[in-house]
């Protein structure tokens, strides 16, 4: 058996009916040459054939003594996990955006390993999809992506390549295993483990101090009690709606450049202008700016399993109109915000991170909370590869990420670059933000936006 970390189990602690903790990834695959009408059929026979799943997809969850560990499911069923399905007629994106959010808005069974595929047939244009869906304790966005990157080939005529579950495993994980009855070796794990988390208070008393004093005196600072009341938090339902989009990432890095900004700040003042305008449909603009909740990879190493990352808070400058404003507002907010956790250990910048966002996770956990509101919503940006990609010969065209809204979070973006492209992934409860699929149309507006603010239309 081997032991999750405190952030893995995490996840775990987090879930409940309206709050599956899952994440997921869309692509979008063109036929490859010469494909026949059986071809997809004929992909699924293929798929099935790979029976046998390697780490991680073929461990289930078991709890021993409080804990969470993993284990080999010795009674794996291909069948729960891997499915093929058509999309009605007229197979428009929109047909299967709207399988997607039925799809991810179901919880993955805990006494199976925690992962779906889904193989979708029936879109125009000669294309095929797969949706895959694991729990955030298997794996973080990072994680995820390099793993994507293992399982695709940049050689159009590379053949045999075996589906995600059963990518041969290259290295043994880092992690220390526990066999059974082994108390000894699980008391040192702990004690370990304590002596890392103990380490860190020295530097989270003076973070803290450094925060009270710098949220009076520094306007570029974010604290964890500034996000204002906003319908995006709200409760939310088990209920999910997805929206995808593709944008040139051209548009962005030459912002940037002419901005004298990163291509992140870029992506965070475009979401501050989609969000703006959004609420203002709604009629629910706050007065204070919105506050977005960043992830910020701590991952140091090629792994691939797990969770290693902190987080950020960022002002989106959603109270101001000008667009060049609103950028200036998220440069200065995350570059404050970066420079403090770059100067900390993995386990000081989560334990940092668990220390500032406490009432969001009491609210998620409790709801007791609520008028103490950390952030607004979540951002994240998963660089991705940057040449052309195959999977047996079919070209994969997008590839889409879908998040985990949260209770009174009810809105996650996540982006994935890919080429040449920036593929945005819109993923909410469907209840609790109407027509939030405006928000895709709201995105191209502030582009638009920020160019002619640049000089650049």
């Amino acid at each position: 058996m081997k032991s999750l970390t405190l952030a893995d189990q995490i996840f775990l602690w987090l879930e409940k009916r309206q709050q599956p903790m899952h994440v997921g990834g869309l692509h979008l695959y063109d036929f490859p040459e010469g494909a026949g009408p059986k071809y997809v059929t004929e992909l699924a026979e293929y798929m099935r054939s790979f029976d046998q799943p390697t780490m991680p997809f073929n461990q289930r969850l078991k709890t021993r003594f409080g804990q969470y560990y993993w284990e080999e499911d010795q009674q794996f069923d291909l069948e729960h996990h891997f499915r093929h399905s058509a999309l009605p007629k007229p197979g428009r994106i929109r047909e299967l955006l709207s399988l997607i959010s039925v799809k991810h808005s179901a919880l993955l069974d805990r006494q199976r390993p925690m992962w779906e595929c889904h193989l979708i047939e029936g879109i125009r244009g000669r294309r095929f999809a797969m949706y895959f869906k694991a729990h955030h304790c298997m794996m973080d966005g990072v994680a995820a992506m390099r793993m994507t990157s293992k399982l695709l080939s940049e050689d159009q005529s590379a053949r045999d390549l075996p589906p995600l579950w059963a990518l041969p495993q290259v290295a043994k994980s880092t992690r220390a295993s526990v066999t059974q009855g082994d108390i000894a070796s699980s008391l040192a794990m702990l004690a370990n483990a304590a002596g890392k988390q103990i380490s860190t208070v020295p530097t989270l008393i003076k973070e803290v101090t450094h925060a009270v004093k710098q949220a009076r005196s520094n306007p570029d600072y974010v604290s964890a009690f500034q996000a204002p009341a906003s319908i995006l938090n709200r409760p939310i339902t088990g209920s999910r709606r997805f929206a995808a989009q593709s944008y040139p990432i051209e548009r962005f890095k030459v912002l940037a450049k002419k901005m004298d900004a990163t291509l992140n700040d870029v992506v965070l003042a475009v979401c501050g202008s989609a969000l703006r305008n959004y609420l203002i449909s709604q009629k629910c603009l706050p007065t204070k700016p919105l506050i977005a909740m960043v992830p910020m990879s701590m991952r140091r190493d090629d792994s691939t399993g797990g969770n290693q990352i902190a987080m950020i808070l960022a002002s989106l400058g959603t109270h101001v109109a000008d667009p060049a404003q609103r950028l200036d507002m998220v440069k200065n907010s995350v570059s404050d915000a970066k420079k403090r956790v770059s100067q900390m250990s993995l386990e000081e910048a989560i334990n940092y991170t668990a220390l500032t966002l406490a009432p969001a996770g009491l609210n998620m956990l409790t709801g007791l909370s609520n008028k103490l509101q950390a952030f607004n919503v979540v951002i994240s940006n998963v660089p991705g590869p940057k040449k052309p990609l195959y999977w047996n010969g079919a070209r994969l065209q997008g590839m889409y990420p879908v998040s985990i809204p949260l209770d009174r979070i009810a809105l996650n973006i996540t982006l994935v670059s890919y080429i040449d492209q920036l593929e945005f992934g819109f993923t909410a409860c469907r209840r609790t933000l109407p027509s939030m699929q405006r928000l895709l149309d709201y995105v191209e507006t502030a582009i638009d936006e920020l160019e002619i603010a640049a000089g650049i239309k």
